[in-house]
């Protein structure tokens, strides 16, 4: 059987891309699948195919008899996209990552924004051709029954923690290591709804009066150039040292980061399901979030999960508390470990193989 993947974009390091290539590695020789993206990018042409590239619909039947199907992994607007899936014939499973709220890019990127509201309106399009439609968190799956869609599921993440499986570069662990002071790290791509400066504002306040000795690492793509401007104007504006922005870099790297670190911190306000959290617990580090989105499924009991209204000095007082209080830290580290145990406990590609026999019978 053909099970043909498309996404709208294809970047390193991302994700959505990620999981799709985790997907197709996983499905072996249980079904075929190959990936294909409107728009690729050439650190992934190996890997992804041009969707003007896919099987016409006469040839796109396996030689068993079996049908195809084509899963379709939702996160942004792309006309062309929904245009090609609508006129296809296979069944067609929607994998639902989520679509980031406008509001966050109005001011910032006005096009972006466009892209993200059309992707809304296309998504409530497909409804009708949709055999099934999968959310990656609950909190996705009740999105897309709030839109209209009937066969709906939760589809786990496959491969969560391959990028901290990596072995650690021994240069940057070594770094984090000499640090004297206790390491905070986020990752994610540097986008406003993350709310990277808040977490600045927070640091700002635990370098100057709670821990002068205290190190960022942020760590993540900087894919839109006027928020990473505007974050770096910020950090030098507040006269900050280490502050550590490392912009993409590689799993091993990414891996000494996770493995050195004394606790992870974000503050982002919207997340389909925020895989950097099971990084995190996986290494075994105390977590500090906020209560949006689907960061409250993923952490589950784990973590410290600080209320919407709390604001950076709530957040600051949290990270001294985190690193300064040995009995909290050991408590937090626990629940990580035991959160990651609980999602390293499902198998996502069968949730995924029987969500798909479900929706081609």
């Amino acid at each position: 059987m053909n099970v043909h993947q498309v996404v709208v974009a294809a970047a390193p390091h991302d994700a959505i891309v990620n999981h799709a290539l985790a997907l197709q590695q996983a499905l072996g020789g249980r079904a075929t699948s190959e990936i294909y993206a409107r728009f690729v990018d050439v650190e992934m042409a190996d890997f992804v195919r041009p969707l003007a590239e896919f099987p016409s619909a006469a040839t796109s039947g396996s030689k068993d008899g079996s049908v195809d199907a084509i899963v379709y992994h939702a996160s942004i607007g792309e006309h062309e996209v929904t245009e090609f899936l609508l006129a296809r014939p296979e069944p067609l499973v929607i994998v639902y990552h989520n679509i980031t709220p406008p509001e966050f890019f109005d001011e910032m990127d006005p096009a972006f924004a466009a892209l993200l509201r059309a992707g809304r309106d296309e998504l409530a399009a497909l409804v009708p051709r949709a055999a099934a439609a999968l959310g990656v968190s609950e909190y996705n799956a009740a999105e897309l029954r709030s839109v209209g869609f009937a066969n709906v599921g939760v589809s786990p993440l496959v491969g969560l923690t391959s990028r901290v499986d990596a072995e650690p570069d021994p240069e940057t662990l070594a770094r984090v290591s000499a640090q004297t002071g206790p390491v905070y790290l986020f990752v994610g791509q540097l986008l406003p709804h993350k709310r990277v400066d808040l977490l600045v504002q927070a640091f700002h306040i635990l370098r100057t009066y709670l821990q002068p000795d205290a190190v960022l690492v942020i760590a993540g793509a900087q894919r839109m150039q006027a928020c990473t401007d505007a974050l770096h104007q910020f950090v030098a504006e507040l006269a900050l040292p280490d502050v550590w922005m490392t912009g993409t870099i590689p799993d091993s790297v990414l891996s000494a980061y996770y493995r050195g670190a004394d606790a992870f911190v974000t503050a982002t306000e919207h997340e389909g399901f925020c895989v950097p959290l099971i990084e995190a617990m996986t290494c075994g580090l105390p977590v500090i979030a906020r209560r949006f989105a689907a960061v409250p499924d993923t952490l589950g009991d784990a973590g410290l999960l600080l209320e919407p209204a709390d604001g950076a000095a709530v957040f600051a007082e949290a990270m001294l508390t985190v690193t300064t209080n040995d009995e909290l830290s050991a408590l937090l580290a626990d629940g990580s470990r035991r959160r990651a145990e609980d999602w390293s406990a499902l198998d996502p590609v069968r949730v995924f193989l029987d969500h798909l026999k479900g929706a081609l019978s």
